[in-house]
């Protein structure tokens, strides 16, 4: 906007100076009657037209107003009302950035001046119009060349700003790819590592060979499961297909009975929910997984009981147990529960049941509404 602004700032200059210019010639020629008046007047026409493309070729234009103003002076003899053209296409020239090409334009418009002032003036009176109108163009130099540095100084730091800026964008967004990457293997490794620790203990434990070859049976199913989902995340890390598919409520069956043991009896209660995000469906799944390999390492539970159900535009999950061990400090995966839902625009909640047992609570909207970024770290 400021930019057309400053264009139609430029187009409308040139009427009005060219009116000046136009009037002022009437007015000191005291009407155009003579070949030359008439000749002077098509010099103000054609050197004012010259400035609708200035911007374009500036140095030109100048040159054009140069001439027209010494064509001016040996016409009627004297300096007029032209040098107003002179002046924008000087300013024009020095804002465009020829310094060195302004200075000659000025010396030798200063020179026509004079030379035009000279043939009306007696031999022995100072030529103070002359001096008047040298003061006058280096003014006009020496304040556009200020201006532009100043304008220049001013764009470079507004570069320099936003080179910052975008550093700093650039690293946090490095910041947060590697909090997502940390938790994406934090859960695909945490959850199918603690189910190997828990059925391998479980064999060294009873060394009952029923059980010790259903823990070895469930090892191998788990560690499967666990190079598979590796390499999906890793897949999906490096933007190229994955092996299987993304985890979500489809596969929350098959987690249950990977996580589910002899003394550990898993219930779901699952009402119909609409289809989810990808994000929130995958949100879903890690957060149950998650809850479940702390039941697992932690609770000392029998039972545990996932429900999931929609409420209005949020989908709820709620994990429970009824175990008696205590969960300590948060560790790194309730703080990525945490993260997971508040990268959505969602909550979590942790705690103890005055009952017993443990109890985790998300709510994630069904249309994610990204966090800002200083509550997702």
């Amino acid at each position: 906007m400021s930019g057309w602004r400053s264009r139609t700032a430029d187009v409308a200059l040139v009427p009005a100076v060219g009116l000046v210019a136009v009037v002022g010639l009437v007015v000191q020629s005291r009407g155009i009657d003579t070949v030359a008046e008439w000749a002077a007047l098509l010099a103000v026409l054609l050197s004012t037209g010259a400035l609708y493309v200035r911007r374009r070729h500036p140095v030109p234009v100048g040159v054009v107003a140069l001439a027209a103003i010494g064509a001016y002076g040996a016409l009627l003899h004297r300096p007029g009302p032209i040098m107003l053209v002179f002046v924008v296409a000087l300013y024009t020239v020095v804002d465009e950035g020829y310094l060195a090409v302004a200075i000659g334009l000025g010396l030798a418009s200063v020179i026509a001046f004079a030379v035009a002032d000279s043939y009306n003036r007696s031999p022995n009176t100072m030529n103070g119009a002359t001096l008047l109108h040298a003061g006058w163009l280096v003014a006009v130099i020496v304040g556009v060349t200020r201006n532009r540095r100043a304008y220049l100084a001013e764009a470079q730091a507004r570069a320099v700003i936003a080179e910052q800026r975008m550093e700093e964008e650039a690293r946090r967004r490095a910041t947060e790819e590697r909090l997502r990457i940390a938790r994406e293997l934090h859960d695909v490794l945490g959850h199918h590592l603690s189910l190997i620790n828990v059925q391998a203990s479980a064999a060294l434990h009873r060394p009952d060979p029923v059980r010790s070859e259903q823990a070895l049976t469930a090892i191998k199913q788990t560690s499967k499961e666990t190079l598979s989902e590796l390499r999906a995340t890793l897949g999906a890390l490096r933007q190229t297909p994955a092996v299987v598919p993304v985890p979500g409520l489809n596969r929350l069956g098959d987690l249950i009975r990977t996580a589910a043991r002899p003394e550990l009896e898993i219930r779901t209660e699952l009402a119909e929910t609409r289809s989810l995000p990808p994000e929130v469906d995958l949100a879903v799944y890690r957060i149950v997984q998650e809850a479940l390999t702390n039941v697992a390492r932690h609770a000392r539970a029998t039972t545990a009981v996932v429900r999931v159900r929609p409420d209005h535009d949020d989908v709820l999950v709620e994990i429970e147990d009824d175990g008696t061990g205590q969960p300590g400090s948060p560790g790194s995966g309730i703080l990525g529960m945490r993260e997971r839902a508040r990268a959505l625009g969602g909550s979590l909640t942790t705690g103890a049941q005055p009952a017993g047992g443990f109890r985790v609570r998300a709510r994630l909207p069904m249309r994610p509404d990204p966090a800002p970024v200083g509550e997702q770290l």
